[in-house]
């Protein structure tokens, strides 16, 4: 369920290479949640969370193809979820680096 009525005031910060005013809630929801779970606030992060359902934010998080550790382990704890269900902690185990600082 959509809570269509929530009104989210993202910081300029967050997206500081968009217009904001052109981000259609719908057509760019994985672009707002990776955005939001990568240099959100936390009030960022439960207001989004709140608009798009628990459901659907999972569904995106665990398709974006880069998420830093931190935020990956954040993740994979809040929403109870392992690793390898992160379509970025997959991509990240096929590519192989020779030095991981």
């Amino acid at each position: 369920m959509l809570l269509k009525n929530i009104n989210i005031d993202f910081p300029e910060s967050l997206f500081w290479d968009t217009d904001k005013n052109k981000i259609d809630m719908e057509k760019h929801a994985s672009f707002i949640v990776d955005r939001v779970v990568s240099m959100g606030s936390w009030e960022c992060f439960k207001s989004t969370l709140a608009y798009y359902g628990r459901d659907k934010f999972i569904e995106i998080v665990i398709n974006i193809r880069y998420l830093d550790d931190k935020t990956l382990s954040f993740c994979s704890a809040y929403f109870n979820k392992a690793f390898n269900e992160f379509r970025c902690y997959n991509y990240r185990q096929s590519n192989q680096v020779h030095w991981n600082y």
